[in-house]
C-alpha cells in the first residue's frame, strides 16, 4: 500500500519552519535566515520513499502586512490551507500565546484537515515552558498531534515523519523518486543569494531586497557563470550592500558561491549587481517581474 499527500507547513514568521523542512530534506531547499519572514513563495520540496511521498508546501510566515508583498505573501499561506492532507502548524515554547498565533488558530476552526501542533526550539527553553505552552495551545485548538521537537539538532523529527506517514491516505506517486523539489534551479539559487544578504547586512535594509537571476550557464570546463540583480528601495541602502570598497558584496558574493556550488556540485562564478528600485514591494508590476506572482486565485 503505498501512501501520499501533501502537507503544509504553517506558523508566525521565525518560528523554524524552514529549517524544519531542511532537516526532513536533508537538502538545503529553504531559505533560513535569523531574521523574520524571509521565505516569500510557497515551495514544494518532495519526500519519497518505497512506501510513502510527502509532498511539503512551505509557507511564508502569516503576519500583518504592511505593504502589496505582505499582502501576497499572507494570502500564499491561508491558500495553502486548501487541497492539502495534512497541516503542521509550527510555533515556539512561550507561556502566553500571541495575537498572531490565536489569528492563525482561528483560520484553521472551520477547516476539516489534520493539524499537529509541532513546538519547536524546545532546546532553548526549560521543560516547564514547553509543558505550560502545550497546555495553552492545547486549550485552544483540538490538534491530531502534539510534538516537541528541535529542528535545528533533529530532535524529534524522525517520530514527526513517522506520524505523518501514519495520517496520509492511499495515493499515487505524483513525482519521480529523484525529485526534490518543484521549484528551478535559478530560483534556489537566487534565493541562497537572498539568504547570505539577509544574515550579513544590517536591520533596516533586508526586508526591502530582492533577486533576480539575469544570466546562469555553464561554459565547456563545467563552471557556473551567473549573474544575479540584488535590488533594494533606497541609495542609502545600495551603500550599505556594496560596503566600504565594496567589502560587504564581497562578503555577500562569497557565502552565496560556496552554497551554489554545493547545490550544482560544480564550481562557480557569481557576479551580484545592486541596484535601487524605489518602493518596489508596494508596486505590483515589480512584485510580479520579481516572481511574486499572483494566481488565478488570487483577486
Amino acid at each position: 500500500m503505498f501512501k501520499s499527500g501533501f502537507i503544509t507547513i504553517i506558523g508566525r514568521p521565525n518560528v523554524g519552519k524552514s529549517t524544519l523542512l531542511n532537516y526532513i530534506m536533508g537538502e538545503k531547499l529553504s531559505i533560513v535566515s535569523n531574521k523574520p519572514q524571509t521565505t516569500r513563495n510557497n515551495i514544494q520540496t518532495i519526500l519519497t520513499d518505497k512506501e510513502y511521498q510527502l509532498v511539503f508546501v512551505d509557507t511564508p510566515g502569516i503576519h500583518k502586512p504592511r505593504h502589496m508583498l505582505g499582502e501576497y505573501m499572507v494570502k500564499l499561506a491561508t491558500d495553502s490551507f486548501k487541497d492539502v492532507d495534512l497541516i503542521i502548524f509550527v510555533a515556539n515554547p512561550d507561556v502566553e500565546m500571541g495575537r498572531g498565533d490565536e489569528y492563525i488558530l482561528e483560520q484553521l476552526k472551520d477547516i476539516n484537515i489534520p493539524v499537529f501542533l509541532v513546538l519547536n526550539k524546545i532546546d532553548e527553553s526549560t521543560g516547564e515552558r514547553v509543558a505550560e505552552t502545550l497546555k495553552n495551545y492545547s486549550a485552544k485548538f483540538d490538534f491530531k498531534e502534539i510534538i516537541p521537537i528541535s529542528a535545528a539538532n533533529g530532535k524529534n523529527v524522525d517520530k514527526l515523519i513517522e506520524l505523518m506517514k501514519e495520517n496520509m491516505p492511499e495515493g499515487p506517486q505524483y513525482y519521480p523518486e529523484d525529485m526534490l523539489t518543484d521549484v528551478q534551479e535559478r530560483f534556489v539559487v537566487g534565493e541562497i543569494v537572498r539568504e547570505k544578504a539577509l544574515r550579513l547586512l544590517s536591520e533596516e535594509v533586508p526586508h526591502g531586497i530582492a533577486v533576480d537571476i539575469g544570466s546562469m550557464k555553464q561554459n565547456d570546463k563545467g563552471v557556473y557563470k551567473i549573474e544575479a540583480n540584488l535590488y533594494c528601495e533606497k541609495d542609502s541602502h545600495k551603500g550599505i550592500i556594496i560596503g566600504k570598497e565594496g567589502s560587504m558584496l564581497k562578503k555577500i558574493t562569497k557565502y552565496a558561491a560556496q552554497d551554489i556550488e554545493k547545490l550544482l556540485q560544480d564550481r562557480v562564478k557569481l557576479k551580484i549587481w545592486v541596484k535601487v528600485k524605489k518602493e518596489w514591494r508596494d508596486n505590483p508590476f515589480l512584485l510580479n517581474e520579481f516572481g511574486y506572482k499572483k494566481n488565478k486565485n488570487n483577486n
